[in-house]
């Protein structure tokens, strides 16, 4: 089920961007919040930009959603 998917979303990399993992398996970078947007909604799990920030199901790492680089 998408609700229980397991997302990582990893520091800005030296280069830009934020990896993003889910249920263990790298989906890619993300340089802005709605290439995590796409991500997600490939992976079946459906956010709109705004409730990213907030949903319980991202594990934001090193900073929030507001730095990508």
């Amino acid at each position: 089920m998408a609700g229980t998917l397991r997302v990582v979303v990893y520091p800005p990399s030296p280069s830009g961007g934020r990896r993003v993992r889910v249920d263990g398996e790298i989906l890619g970078t993300a340089y802005r919040i709605e290439d995590l947007v796409e991500f997600l909604r490939r992976a079946g799990l459906e956010l709109e930009p705004e409730e990213v920030a907030r949903s319980p199901l991202i594990d934001w790492r090193g900073v929030g959603p507001d730095r990508w680089t």
